[in-house]
């Protein structure tokens, strides 16, 4: 039977010009009216001559790199599929030359009009036959073919009579994951996998190190990365096993110079450690000398050339990320940096500097058989000896991604798809100028671009809180990258289109989070002072990214870079933290929790403004001070600001407790009952303050719960009954 990822959905109208309901659009297609479907007797044929063939057509090897499926692991691989969606589990055969109705033919030709990811589609005569000149095209094929599938009728045994050739207009179709500051589980990165092959999105990029974690464990680097919150040797050869089934390249991508206090402080090689170090005036004002590694010495560049060489050996993808960005340009004014500029002959400036060491990576990246990418940024700085290797793949993040922006390199245009769903940078992408105005460049030097996700003060976030803003987006890329043409149809329309298709076959299901309901806490955040955990380096300077420990739950958080709340030591039990301005914040990244919830705070105001902000997601959030009423109260986005009947006395602690249940909302001021609100929203865990709004005055002992508490339990609460 149809797995529930496949569940019927309504006939839909074809798109305009008899485009197919298919995510990306083919790049040419022709309706030829009627239907073909697939029945008890459909079979999977291989034509014999491919049978043992992959895809490494000629001249098109290098990008998106070479197949590692055969076209008989396909076939086996398409009729499980196919079982998923349709219940039809057809027998895989070779005898091409007798396809009948139904019939669906798989075959490689030497067809260089198709490159290495295009393919032919024809059922014309009742039979499907797809044909490619590599199993990168023959996949894409076969995904176009289960996306009809899942997309018609009430069975998902049918498809359109149809002739196409579709060929990407981008090489490289990309996400890019920050597992840096964050920790992806692999089942987590085994459904984006699956989703991304769905949409012939073929790069997934795990940018595996960052200031605040190293995410690749090898026993060759004792101290740099926690083996419970890293990936093992093992762990990358089973997702190069899966992506290669997803026709998927795992690009690995590692943060140095910059963003490298995690290296910097295992082995003691950044500017800040040793004699005669750079200091605080050498580098931004929230972070340390040791943010950066001392490229002036020869240790630490033979320990980052160790670091490459070891990591580059794990993977098989075309590219392999160094970063080699955002160099503190105040580093120049550094002694150490002075001394050693004078007394080298080949470097005059920072610049050169950089372009020095980004050229020393790159010769040990280019003896694996791979190009080095880092993201741009070094081309602002003065280099009048040294220029970066050609070869090297620059990934843009200035600019629309129209036209190269770095002459004389091959570029990945990421900068105007950032995902940093954090309140600081709150940055999300631009999804109907993406899909109404974006310009898709197919300049030679314009490999391809790429979704980019940032887990900047989000370290420790529910993956599912990243991809509800990464989904959509991913989509209109893949469905523009692959087709550069301006689009048939609304945002509207194409969200309905790929609503229509849904999941491909083979997603798990997102584990849901038990409630707790025993009167425990799910949530607890102190607001004293304690260690970041295991597997993330602090990598701010004092006062800045302060952590808050959840100490009844995983949801821990940090503050911003800048703006910071300040620790003070007169909370109710401990310490408290004060905010002064509406930049301050913390995030959290959970996930909205439904009615039922408890959520008790202590909370001693120091100001009135128009608009203080407790707990906030895109959804709504619990205030403070309600805007336009200066009272207690929460707020559902789009919808409704509502306030209870309660203003918040100054400079004094008062305990606020906001109890849900579906459709109604009851608030307690120090255990007395304040009154009730005919409404209720989920409760937001994405951050304390939103982008624009925190709040004044002093925090401590936030607690949530899953549960309505009563009103004899709110009563008897107390700064010390949290547990």
């Amino acid at each position: 039977m149809p797995s529930s990822a496949s569940q019927p959905k309504e006939q839909t109208p074809e798109l305009p010009a008899g485009q197919p309901l298919v995510v990306p659009r083919p790049t040419d297609w022709t309706s030829l009216g009627g239907t073909v479907a697939l029945t008890p007797r459909t079979r999977v044929l291989v034509d014999p001559r491919a049978r043992a063939e992959t895809s490494e057509p000629s001249g098109r090897a290098e990008f998106p790199g070479p197949a590692r499926q055969s076209v008989q692991q396909l076939a086996a691989q398409l009729r499980t599929e196919l079982g998923q969606v349709s219940g039809v589990e057809p027998r895989v055969a070779s005898d091409v030359a007798h396809a009948g109705p139904g019939d669906i033919v798989l075959g490689l030709a030497d067809d260089r009009e198709l490159g290495a990811e295009g393919y032919r589609f024809d059922s014309s005569d009742g039979a499907v036959r797809i044909r490619a000149a590599s199993t990168h095209g023959l996949f894409y094929g076969t995904r176009t073919l289960l996306q009809l599938l899942r997309s018609t009728d009430d069975e998902h045994r049918t498809l359109p009579r149809a002739r196409a050739t579709d060929v990407p207009t981008q090489a490289i179709r990309m996400v890019h994951l920050d597992a840096g500051r964050k920790y992806w589980k692999i089942p987590y990165l085994e459904n984006l996998i699956r989703r991304m092959g769905d949409q012939k999105l073929n790069t997934l990029m795990l940018h595996l190190s960052e200031s605040e974690g190293f995410r690749l464990y090898s026993p060759k680097f004792p101290g740099l990365a926690d083996p419970a919150h890293s990936y093992g040797r093992s762990d990358i050869e089973h997702l190069k096993s899966f992506a290669a089934r997803h026709h998927v390249q795992l690009m690995p991508g590692l943060e140095m110079p910059g963003h490298a206090t995690a290296i910097s402080d295992a082995f003691g090689i950044g500017f800040g450690s040793g004699t005669n170090p750079c200091t605080a005036a050498h580098t931004h004002s929230h972070l340390t000398p040791d943010w950066i590694i001392d490229m002036t010495s020869e240790k630490a560049v033979a320990k980052t050339k160790q670091i490459v060489d070891e990591f580059a050996g794990w993977f098989d993808a075309p590219l392999f990320s160094i970063g080699g960005e955002e160099v503190p340009g105040q580093l120049a004014n550094c002694p150490r940096v002075q001394d050693y500029l004078a007394a080298s002959p080949d470097v005059s400036t920072l610049g050169d500097l950089l372009n020095r060491y980004i050229n020393t990576l790159d010769d040990v990246i280019a003896s694996h058989g791979k190009r080095t990418a880092v993201y741009n940024g070094s081309e602002h700085l003065a280099a009048p000896q040294q220029t970066v290797h050609g070869p090297v793949v620059f990934l843009t993040w200035e600019g629309t991604g129209a036209e190269p922006a770095v002459p004389g390199h091959d570029e990945i245009a990421i900068g105007p798809f950032y995902d940093t769903p954090n309140n600081y940078h709150h940055l999300y992408p631009n999804e109907p100028w993406m899909y109404d105005s974006w310009t898709v460049s197919t300049a030679p030097d314009m490999l391809g671009s790429g979704l980019t996700n940032w887990a900047d003060y989000n370290f420790w976030a529910d993956d599912a809180y990243f991809e509800q803003s990464m989904a959509g987006a991913r989509a209109i890329l893949a469905d523009r990258a692959w087709n550069g043409t301006a689009t048939p149809d609304t945002l509207a329309d194409f969200r309905d289109r790929a609503a229509r298709i849904g999941d491909p076959p083979g997603i798990t299901a997102t584990p849901v989070k038990p409630r707790v309901n025993d009167g425990r806490p799910s949530h607890h955040w102190t607001f004293d002072t304690a260690a970041y955990p295991k597997g993330w380096t602090y990598a701010g300077s004092p006062g800045n990214t302060i952590f808050a420990e959840d100490t009844a739950g995983d949801l821990p958080g940090t503050s911003y870079i800048i703006n910071n709340p300040a620790p003070v030591d007169d909370g109710v039990r401990g310490q408290a933290w004060r905010f002064d301005s509406d930049r301050d914040g913390v995030g959290f990244g959970g996930l909205d929790v439904a009615e039922p919830w408890t959520v008790s705070v202590q909370v001693r105001p120091t100001a009135r403004t128009a608009d203080q902000v407790l707990l906030s997601s895109r959804a709504g959030a619990l205030k403070l001070m309600q805007h336009g009423t200066g009272k207690v109260g929460f707020t559902r986005y789009g919808s409704a600001d509502l306030s209870f009947d309660y203003t918040l006395p100054l400079d004094r602690w008062t305990r606020l407790t906001w109890v849900a249940t579906p459709g109604h909302t009851t608030l307690y001021a120090d255990g007395e009952r304040v009154g009730t609100v005919d409404a209720s929203i989920p409760l937001p865990l994405r951050s304390i303050g939103t982008e624009k709004v925190s709040l004044r005055g002093d925090l401590d002992e936030l607690t949530t719960w899953d549960e309505p508490l009563t009103a004899d339990r709110v009563a008897g609460l107390s700064g010390q009954d949290t547990q």
